[in-house]
C-alpha cells in the first residue's frame, strides 16, 4: 500500500495533467453499438463475482491476473468455475465458454494489498475449451511492444453496469513509469482486467491490462499493466495454441471484477 501512495504522490508532483477533454462513457446496449466490440465479455466466477476479458484469438482471453483468486482465502479459483461471455449485453451472450487452462504472468504473486509491482504484472490468459468461431466475433490485436501513448479508450464491465459493456473511447495517459500506466480513465469495481486500447492510423490494439483503481486528492485514477516480453512467455506455456492465430483482427483489450474480486479501490490518506 504505501509503495503505491508513493508512487501517487510522485505521479501528483509531477504535475501531470489531463490533455483533452475526456469521452464520457457510452453504454453499448445494442447490437449497432457494440458490434466492433463482441470479442470483449464477462467472466464470471462461480457466482462469486466477474471480470471482463478480451479475446486475442479465438481461444485466448487477456485479463487480470487477480481475478483468477478469491480474494477472501488468496487461493486460485477453480478453472470449472470460471465462464467466459463473449460480448454478453442485456442477459445474452454472443458466445459462452468454459476454460481449460490459465496461465498468468511469470512475475506476479497475488496479494489482497496493492503494490506497483502487483500492478505491472497483473496480466493472464484464459484458454477456452474451444474456439469462438464466429464471424461477429473478431479477436483483438495485443500490442507487447511497450510505447508512450498521450490518449487510450476502454471497454469494460463495472458495478451497476455489470449487464452491458461500457465504451469510453478517449481518456488520457497521465504518466507510464515502469510497466505501469496511470490514466484519468473512469473505472469501477469490475473494470479489472478491461482492455486499455490505443487507437492509430494501424487500427485499434490493445496495450495494457486495468488492473486497480486509486484516489489521490478527490480525483480517481486507473492503474494498468502494459503488456511487454512476459506476454510472449505465457503464450508459449499454452497447450496446443497455434501463435499464428494472435491478433486474427483488429485490437481490444480486457477488463473485470466486481465486490469480490476486482480492482480495489484506494485512497491515499
Amino acid at each position: 500500500m504505501q509503495r503505491l501512495l508513493t508512487f501517487l504522490s510522485w505521479f501528483a508532483l509531477a504535475g501531470m495533467q489531463a490533455t483533452a477533454q475526456q469521452a464520457p462513457l457510452e453504454r453499448l446496449d445494442t447490437g449497432v453499438e457494440g458490434r466492433k466490440w463482441e470479442a470483449v465479455g464477462r467472466i464470471n466466477v462461480g457466482g462469486r463475482g466477474f471480470c471482463t476479458g478480451a479475446l486475442i484469438a479465438p481461444d485466448l482471453v487477456l485479463t487480470a491476473a487477480h481475478c483468477l483468486f478469491d480474494r477472501e482465502t488468496g487461493d486460485a479459483f477453480e478453472l470449472t468455475d470460471m465462464q467466459f461471455l463473449s460480448g454478453l449485453r442485456n442477459g445474452r451472450a454472443t458466445a459462452y465458454r468454459a476454460v481449460r487452462q490459465s496461465v498468468i504472468h511469470p512475475g506476479y504473486r497475488y496479494s489482497d494489498t496493492v503494490t506497483m509491482d502487483r500492478v505491472r504484472n497483473d496480466i493472464a490468459l484464459l484458454k477456452l475449451q474451444h474456439p469462438i468461431d464466429n464471424t461477429r466475433i473478431e479477436p483483438f490485436v495485443a500490442d507487447t511492444k511497450p510505447r508512450r501513448h498521450k490518449q487510450i479508450g476502454v471497454v469494460s464491465y463495472a458495478r451497476e453496469r455489470e449487464e452491458a459493456p461500457s465504451l469510453q473511447e478517449t481518456c488520457d495517459v497521465l504518466e507510464q513509469r515502469k510497466g505501469v500506466m496511470v490514466m484519468s480513465c473512469d473505472v469501477d469495481h469490475g473494470a479489472s482486467g478491461a482492455p486499455v486500447f490505443a487507437i492509430s492510423e494501424d487500427g485499434v490494439r490493445i496495450v495494457s491490462v486495468i488492473s486497480a483503481m486509486a484516489e489521490h486528492e478527490g480525483d480517481r485514477v486507473a492503474l494498468a499493466a502494459q503488456l511487454d516480453a512476459p506476454l510472449q512467455q505465457m503464450l508459449a506455456q499454452i497447450t496446443s495454441h497455434n501463435p499464428s492465430d494472435l491478433g486474427a483482427g483488429r485490437a481490444l483489450f480486457t477488463t473485470g471484477s466486481d465486490r469480490d474480486i476486482g480492482a480495489k479501490f484506494l485512497s491515499p490518506q
